[in-house]
């Protein structure tokens, strides 16, 4: 039965993408060779509307706080998804991608909740992001998922009816354009697959389309191994292999900029002169920024001119030409570590760990967990997520590695300090469970806690906060409220060694001197004799002051 296009709708259709690209992910990867034959189209895209999912996800939860009956609306559900994939989005067609969401989000935003025609309201929606990605797009080609777009809404446009109907005419015409790809890009003919960004946007209309229909839609037939979504009548492969962008630059370079728009057109053409494939995308003060280029570093540096670029991510192509065809021989089993700052990074890294970095307000997405497991090549993988907002995250990162042959055990650390202790403890000369169960205990025998800085006015277990007030928080709940860093600690600590404890750990945020730690060790020695005190100097972290209590 069709539905209503909705916030939940827009919720189901997200949900349904991104489950759809997890499945297609490995066969998109294996024919991506244009722009470049990086194999990792089908990894952007999941990416890209992973972010977006998490957008709309967070919209709902916070309507759930005020009420059973709250829901968002679907301006806001739509906004918070292209903003999703906007901050996520990763490599050429995820950032094209992100622009076509955005473009659907900017029609559908604004023409509210109520009294439109939704076929009409579906119709411009796929114009206008098929137009919007042009847009984004410094030179645009065919036979990409630019093209695959512009079908779909064309198909769109043609067809009468509700937007279940013509949902399923974009979908029916994407399928259709894709398979005339290899026809009208050389480069896909001569290998013999259709564009691998197309591949990624018939499988988002497909969600689009069983949201929208509530059933789910045909998706494309799964392509052969040899030769992927061969078109007929299209060039054969003429055996002489295919090696796009061999001659080209030698990065990829992204980042998120906050700049207006008259600083962003001369960035452009900036970037125009300096490299190619170049997509810039987004808006309303935030974009997101995709060139390759020989000076990264003067990519960068435009970006700067230009306003404040952030989450800047540069990949050489060569070296990670060398990555996939190197085949190293999987270890035997390896640690994968979420931390916060740069100093456990390299304290968790030296010992021996795969670590993924975060910063403050920037989580991972799961699918930035499963890439770490594959780097760690190894037949078996402990996961640690230090953190208890990622509970989910990496257990769909640990499922999704399972499905590909590796052995995975998630720890549901909660703080970076019971990661420090698991980590500890580990010893891959042990089996398997038994190593597990040694990490296990010691990070569930670690009580953590954190001080932070109140941000405004609240309420709290404790009382009630000032702006400004520092917190103390034990094993997640406001436990002290005070005014200075270091005595607030203090009494933590107190709190917390009252119930008994052998090893301090102390880890500082950037910032906090060096004074605060002497001041607290000195604490300890003095009203705990038997305790030790270790302190770590963590970086980039939400936190001021990580505790530990072993």
């Amino acid at each position: 039965m069709a539905r209503s296009l909705d916030a939940a709708a827009v919720r189901d259709w997200c949900a349904l993408a991104l489950d759809a690209l997890g499945r297609a992910r490995e066969e998109i990867d294996a024919i991506n060779v244009y722009p470049v034959a990086d194999g990792d189209t089908g990894t952007n895209l999941y990416l890209t509307v992973e972010s977006a999912v998490r957008a709309v996800d967070a919209v709902f939860d916070a309507h759930a706080t005020a009420g059973p009956a709250s829901r968002p609306g679907l301006p806001e559900a739509v906004r918070a998804m292209a903003h999703g994939a906007l901050i996520g989005a990763r490599g050429n067609s995820g950032t094209i991608l992100a622009q076509l969401l955005r473009g659907t989000a900017e029609v559908l935003a604004a023409a509210g909740d109520e009294g439109h025609d939704q076929g009409a309201l579906l119709r411009r929606a796929l114009r206008r992001a098929a137009e919007s990605a042009y847009e984004g797009v410094a030179r645009p080609v065919e036979g990409t998922i630019l093209t695959v777009a512009a079908a779909a809404a064309a198909a769109g446009e043609r067809t009468a009816g509700d937007a279940t109907a013509v949902a399923r005419a974009a979908h029916a015409a994407a399928r259709t354009a894709l398979e005339a790809t290899p026809c009208q890009l050389d480069v896909l003919g001569r290998a013999g697959v259709v564009d691998a960004g197309g591949r990624g946007l018939v499988e988002v209309l497909a969600a689009l389309s069983g949201a929208l229909g509530g059933s789910g839609v045909p998706v494309p037939a799964k392509a052969s191994p040899a030769h992927p979504w061969r078109a007929e009548g299209c060039p054969a492969d003429t055996g002489d292999g295919v090696a796009p962008g061999a001659a080209g630059p030698a990065f990829e370079v992204i980042y998120l900029l906050d700049a207006d728009d008259d600083a962003v057109a001369r960035l452009r053409a900036r970037l125009d002169v300096l490299g190619e494939s170049l997509v810039v995308v987004g808006g309303d003060g935030l974009w997101n920024v995709h060139v390759h280029v020989d000076d990264a570093g003067a990519a960068v540096e435009a970006g700067i001119e230009a306003g404040r670029p952030h989450r800047v991510r540069i990949t050489h192509f060569g070296a990670a030409d060398r990555e996939r065809t190197r085949v190293p021989e999987r270890v035997q089993r390896a640690v994968v570590a979420v931390v916060p700052g740069e100093g456990l990074a390299a304290l968790c890294a030296g010992a021996g760990a795969t670590v993924v970095a975060v910063r403050p307000g920037e989580p991972p997405a799961s699918g930035e967990l499963v890439q770490a497991v594959r780097r760690a090549h190894a037949h078996e993988v402990v996961l640690l997520p230090n953190d208890a907002d990622l509970r989910h995250t990496a257990a769909a990162a640990a499922e999704q590695a399972r499905t590909e042959g590796v052995r995975v055990a998630l720890i549901p650390t909660r703080s970076p300090v019971q990661g420090i202790a698991a980590l500890a403890v580990h010893e891959p000369g042990r089996r398997f469970d038994e190593d597990v169960v040694a990490m296990t205990s010691a990070a569930g025998a670690t009580r953590y806690a954190e001080l932070t800085v109140a941000e405004r006015r609240s309420w709290t277990m404790a009382g009630v906060c000032q702006a400004g007030d520092v917190l103390g928080l034990i094993d997640g709940d406001v436990a002290v409220i005070g005014e200075d860093l270091s005595a607030t600690a203090a009494t933590v600590l107190d709190r917390m060694l009252a119930a008994g404890g052998e090893m301090v750990t102390l880890v500082l945020g950037a910032g906090v001197p060096d004074a605060v730690a002497e001041r607290l060790e000195r604490h300890v020695r003095a009203g705990h004799l038997a305790v030790d005190t270790v302190v770590y100097r963590g970086g980039q972290q939400p936190a001021a002051l990580l505790i530990g209590i072993e």
